[in-house]
């Protein structure tokens, strides 16, 4: 039963170290800004969503209206983020965590007729819909 239970301590221990690790980790990068004239697709692991063309069913999000790109920087602060990069037509900015400060990248990109939005975590595999929620989120705000 000892051995159990100080294996079980041991494990536990090793798993918020890896969690602390990557959050560190994750500390050290910056958003993939545009990449041919598009934001950069999302990887194969589901904590990514991105409206632009090409991206998968289950990642996939509508572009966001063209009127909203001015209020883009109030509503990124307001939901906690802060605007790490800003041109004509690109806009990145940073949320970070509060357990383990993993951030994540959002970013919007100013289209003829759209504004599309990616956001996604820098590390990890899954990140149980924070990604998806915190383009809703935005959504939101733009719409009231």
């Amino acid at each position: 039963m000892k051995i159990a239970l100080i294996t079980v301590v041991v494990l536990l221990v090793l798993g918020v170290a890896g969690f602390i690790f990557l959050g560190l980790k994750s500390q050290g990068g910056e958003a993939p800004g545009i990449v041919s004239g598009k934001l950069q697709p999302c990887p194969s692991s589901p904590n990514c969503g991105s409206s632009e063309d090409g991206t998968a069913d289950g990642k996939k999000v509508d572009p966001l209206p063209i009127a909203a790109w001015a209020q883009l920087p109030a509503v990124v602060a307001a939901l906690g983020g802060t605007v790490t990069q800003q041109s004509d037509a690109y806009l990145a900015a940073e949320f970070t965590s509060s357990t383990f400060r993993f951030v994540d990248d959002i970013e919007f990109r100013l289209s003829d007729d759209a504004v599309h939005v990616r956001s996604a975590s820098r590390v990890g595999y899954s990140d149980r819909g924070v990604n998806h929620a915190r383009i809703a989120a935005v959504r939101e705000r733009l719409e009231n």
